[in-house]
C-alpha cells in the first residue's frame, strides 16, 4: 500500500510539472507577457507550487522552450545550398528576429532576469551563436583560414546585431515598427558581413 501511495505521489508530481511547463509553453506562444503568476494560473496551481518545481522564471522558460527552436542546420535549410555568407547571414538574422517577436514576452522576461541576476545567463538559450556560426560556415576555409581573428571579430559584431537586445532597442527606443526593426537589423548584419568579406579579398 505504501508503495502504491508513493507511486501515486510521484505520478502526481510529474503531472503537475508537465502542466506547468505546458502552461508556460502556451503562454510563450501568445507573445504576451510571461510571468510566474500567469503561468501558475494557466496551470491551475498556486504560484508557490510553481516555485516548488522551478526555482525561478528563467529555468521554467528554458525548459518550456526546449526543442521549440530548431537546430541551426534545420533553421538555415532554405539557404543550405547558398555559399554567399551575406545572404546566409541575412536569412539567419531575419529568422531569429521573427522568432523572437513571436515569443517576445518570454524573451523579455529572460533578458530582465539576466540583467538583474547575471548568474542566470547560462539558462538563456544561446540560439544566436549557433545560427551565426552556421551562416558564416562558407568563410571557414577563406577568412577563417587567412585571418581567424577577423572571422572571430565578425561573429562578435554580429552577436550585437543579431539578437533580442538590438531588436528591442529598435522597437522600444527608436520607435520602429517590428517590420522596420527587422529590416534595419538585417541591413546592419549584412553590411558588417559584406565589409568583412571585402576586406579579405
Amino acid at each position: 500500500m505504501t508503495e502504491q501511495v508513493g507511486t501515486g505521489r510521484t505520478n502526481q508530481k510529474k503531472r503537475t510539472r508537465t502542466a506547468i511547463v505546458a502552461a508556460a509553453r502556451e503562454l510563450i506562444g501568445t507573445g504576451g507577457e510571461v510571468t510566474m503568476p500567469a503561468i501558475a494560473r494557466a496551470a491551475l496551481v498556486s504560484e508557490a507550487t510553481a516555485y516548488r518545481y522551478f526555482p525561478d522564471l528563467p529555468s521554467l522558460i528554458s525548459e518550456a522552450l526546449a526543442g521549440v527552436w530548431p537546430p541551426p542546420a534545420e533553421a538555415l535549410a532554405p539557404v543550405a545550398d547558398c555559399a554567399d555568407p551575406v545572404e546566409r547571414v541575412a536569412f539567419a538574422c531575419e529568422f531569429l528576429l521573427r522568432g523572437i517577436l513571436a515569443r517576445q514576452g518570454s524573451v523579455r522576461a529572460m533578458i530582465s532576469a539576466t540583467i538583474t541576476r547575471p548568474d542566470t545567463v547560462t539558462t538563456r538559450p544561446g540560439i544566436r551563436f549557433g545560427l551565426i556560426d552556421h551562416a558564416l560556415a562558407p568563410l571557414d576555409g577563406t577568412l577563417g583560414a587567412t585571418d581567424p581573428e577577423a572571422l572571430a571579430q565578425l561573429k562578435r559584431d554580429l552577436a550585437v546585431v543579431v539578437g533580442a537586445e538590438a531588436l528591442f532597442t529598435l522597437t522600444d527606443l527608436c520607435g520602429l515598427s517590428p517590420e522596420d526593426a527587422v529590416a534595419s537589423a538585417v541591413r546592419t548584419a549584412t553590411t558588417l558581413t559584406q565589409a568583412a568579406v571585402r576586406a579579405n579579398t
